[in-house]
């Protein structure tokens, strides 16, 4: 059976190349939303980060209706560190709509997520995008789409994928760039036709491959996925099984059906093949797991995701001020959500250590961990986080390390300023071309040198720089890198930090509290220039005599203090701190807070040398 009424696709692309405006006026002018239905910009992007940082973190699922044809559309992120979300949604999907930006060409991401489309021999659109844009370079943009195609070994058929020319922010598509259109029609009719619809033996037995989670509090956990064979009905006995032989097959029931119209979930009573369903009753269901008939349990292969290259360890909050701030503070409440997040998530990898207070999380990057635990203090949760390390491997006897591949787009005044950072940072140059005033950068660069490293990339290029990173390879240990040079300024006792005591400190580096922060003996209040830590007693208030009164502190004046995001504080601090978060404040302190403690750890340390 062939359904020919319907299409399954996937935009894939780089980070802020356009896939999410995009499909927003693919449903504009598919008439899912009424002609004075006021509908916000992004409208995929539903959740709070997504939309303060203006990037897709989680793949998303709609669908339209042209030409009474049906297209389930999967919005995906663009950004290295989800791109687990990517890998394990295209297995639901036909065909791909490779979006490319028409002034930046083909960029890290997406050489990843176009051989992971070329791998599952999917059909290809190639979209280049914002040809509108001033400084669009069409005809050399093309060029390198064909040649990452060459590269990545790509068929015949592929190599002679369509080509799209749109501008998704005024919702236009042509085959000809010269020649202008209104809308998208082109891209539709393109999609209909190129984009081979669903088949599968609708009278065969039930083959339907998970392949997302959703929850609902008031139905659990929701399984996403495609049916690849037979009918799905609501009430009706199934089997679960697991390709990977993780799992022992066991029997459950559908309690609720539903398929995404537009934007909403619309109960429906049976499906059947190629649709794309949400289905819930089964509490234990997981990404990858396949739901069969009873009478046939064969699961279904579903792609390996590739491994997680950081790590980190979370902790229960012990600090002084633990427990004011968060509801959910015990390590039940740690432990129950890295768990559940692992389920949905499954590029997370979550372990237990000898601690029962700690938790290795390992993940994608620093961006994927730092969403997590930003998600995590916004739900509620107050605990503590160590520093981001790597994931080293062992092979043949000899250590390796994980490698990106970095491109820089800078003014090429700041050139020098690069290649300063990245030869302390052990980066080595791949390539180097010119374009106008600008230059862009390739290099080969362990994982743990670029930590920190973005928050300097902006300082350096005042701005105007754009760096990119996507996972190589391992690659042999390239020796020690310096992260941070600073020493950092730590409190020397528990209470309010005052003016008189902060004017004292702030000779002493840059501060990051101010008058009226509760403190306590170990936190870190700020960074120094120099090398050492260093105590400073920002509580101490001038003493109030005959001669002088404690008002005079308001004649005092204070520097700036230095207010920084959460991923800023993770690159920040050092193996021998931890960064205490809760839902109102993020706090960098000392692992031992105890100043005399401290001080003999370091003299053992010494001794040791």
């Amino acid at each position: 059976m062939i359904r020919n009424d319907l299409r399954n696709i996937a935009i894939i692309a780089h980070v802020d190349h356009g896939k999410t405006t995009l499909v927003d006026e693919m449903l504009k002018q598919s008439g899912t939303f009424r002609e004075n239905q006021a509908v916000e910009e992004r409208i995929m992007d539903s959740n709070d980060i997504e939309k303060e940082r203006g990037i897709t973190i989680l793949a998303k699922n709609t669908s339209i209706h042209y030409k009474d044809i049906k297209i389930n559309v999967i919005d995906t992120p663009g950004h290295a560190d989800f791109s687990g979300e990517v890998e394990r949604v295209l297995k639901m999907v036909s065909g791909v709509l490779l979006l490319v930006d028409a002034a930046e060409g083909p960029m890290p991401q997406t050489r990843f997520v176009m051989q992971k489309a070329l791998e599952l021999n999917l059909k290809v659109i190639i979209v280049v995008n914002k040809i509108d844009r001033p400084d669009a370079r069409l005809s050399l943009v093309e060029d390198e789409i064909l040649e990452l195609f060459l590269e990545l070994d790509a068929s015949d058929d592929h190599l002679r994928s369509p080509i799209i020319y749109c501008s998704a922010r005024r919702g236009t598509a042509t085959k000809d760039y010269k020649v202008p259109t209104e809308d998208l029609s082109v891209l539709f009719d393109t999609i209909i036709n190129y984009i081979e619809p669903p088949e599968g033996d609708p009278s065969g037995e039930l083959q339907l491959l998970v392949s997302s989670i959703d929850y609902n509090d008031f139905v659990g956990r929701i399984g996403i996925g495609r049916i690849e064979r037979g009918v799905v009905t609501v009430n009706g006995e199934v089997a679960i099984c697991n390709y990977h032989g993780e799992m022992q097959p066991y029997k459950g029931k559908i309690v609720s059906l539903y398929q995404i119209e537009g934007l909403k979930k619309t109960p429906i009573q049976t499906a059947k093949v190629g649709d794309i369903v949400c289905f819930s009753g089964i509490e234990s269901i997981n990404i990858g797991d396949t739901i069969t008939s009873v009478n046939a349990i064969e699961p279904v292969a579903f792609v390996k995701i590739t491994e997680p290259t950081v790590e980190m360890f979370f902790y229960v909050n012990d600090s002084p001020l633990a427990g004011r701030e968060g509801k959910f503070v015990t390590t039940r409440h740690l432990k129950d959500r890295l768990f559940r997040e692992m389920l949905r998530d499954v590029s997370l990898k979550v372990y237990m250590t000898d601690s029962a207070d700690a938790y290795r999380v390992c993940g994608r990057g620093e961006m994927h961990l730092s969403v997590l635990i930003e998600n995590m203090r916004r739900g509620g949760y107050e605990f503590q986080v160590g520093t981001p390390r790597v994931i080293y491997k062992e092979v043949n006897g000899e250590k390796q390390e994980p490698i990106d591949k970095l491109i820089v787009d800078v003014p090429e005044d700041r050139v020098g300023y690069i290649f300063d950072k990245m030869g302390a940072r052990k980066g080595e140059l791949l390539k180097m071309t010119s374009a106008g005033s600008r230059m862009r950068l390739e290099f080969l660069i362990p994982s743990r040198g670029l930590f920190g490293y973005r928050s300097e990339f902006l300082t350096d290029t005042s701005g105007e720089g754009v760096m990119n990173t996507i996972f190589h390879d391992y690659g042999p240990f390239k020796g020690e890198v310096n992260r941070r040079s600073g020493g950092s300024l730590i409190a020397f006792e528990s209470g309010e930090a005052v003016t008189y005591g902060l004017h004292n400190a702030q000779d002493r580096g840059v501060l990051f509290i101010e008058s009226g922060t509760q403190v306590y003996e170990g936190m870190v209040v700020g960074v120094s220039p120099k090398g050492d830590d260093m105590a400073v007693n920002v509580c101490k208030k001038k003493h109030v005599t005959n001669m002088r009164a404690s008002g005079s502190d308001e004649a005092l004046r204070l520097n700036s203090i230095r207010r920084m995001s959460l991923e800023e504080a993770i690159e920040f601090i050092k193996d021998d701190e931890l960064l205490e978060v809760t839902p109102l404040n993020i706090r960098i302190r000392k692992r031992i807070l105890l100043n005399d403690l401290r001080m003999k750890s370091i003299s053992k340390l010494k001794e040791k040398g």
